[in-house]
């Protein structure tokens, strides 16, 4: 497969890939947005293991199954809430760089990932974009020999054109 990026608009929930990255509140137990699309999509089962979870904290990761999804596991990440801080960015990339070490570790070869506290966390999509690509080429980057298919699923086209522009810089 080797390692490619790839872009579209649409439901992150009928993603045929490894792995989908949900962006969870610290619960993991359902939300608005993705998180709730997620839970809604992939069935009470869902919910059920994520109380076993114990949350998860702003950056981090954790893995489930994807129950009635098309994808095989879900994984969890905590965004940041935006404040308009350094440590936003931080946690930001945290969110997406531990996704990607998570599914490495697990041995899965495709992710999808949304638009990460871009939604009800107020994260400007001109700001998160950014600090999104970074994270994933850097992991790409490190991880040269591990065959990893990326995809960035936009809700909308107004979200695209924002990722289209950053990845051609």
């Amino acid at each position: 497969m080797a390692q490619q990026m790839e872009l579209i608009v649409g439901d992150i929930t009928k993603q045929s890939v490894d792995v989908i990255v949900n962006a969870a509140n610290r619960t993991l137990l359902g939300g608005g947005g993705v998180d709730g699309a997620i839970h809604a999509a992939a069935g009470k089962e869902l919910l059920e293991e994520c109380w076993t979870l114990n949350g998860c904290e702003t950056g981090e990761a954790k893995i489930t199954g994807g129950y009635k999804l098309p994808a095989k596991h879900v994984i969890h990440t905590a965004g940041p809430v935006y404040q308009g801080t350094e440590e936003d960015a931080k946690l930001l990339y945290s969110s997406y760089h531990n996704s990607l070490e998570l599914a490495k570790e697990h041995d899965l070869h495709s992710i999808a990932f949304p638009a990460i506290s871009c939604g009800v966390y107020g994260y400007p999509a001109e700001e998160a974009t950014p600090i999104a690509l970074k994270a994933i080429r850097e992991w790409l980057a490190a991880n040269p020999s591990y065959d990893m298919r990326v995809i960035l699923v936009c809700f909308d086209r107004e979200m695209e054109a924002v990722y289209q522009k950053y990845m051609s810089l």
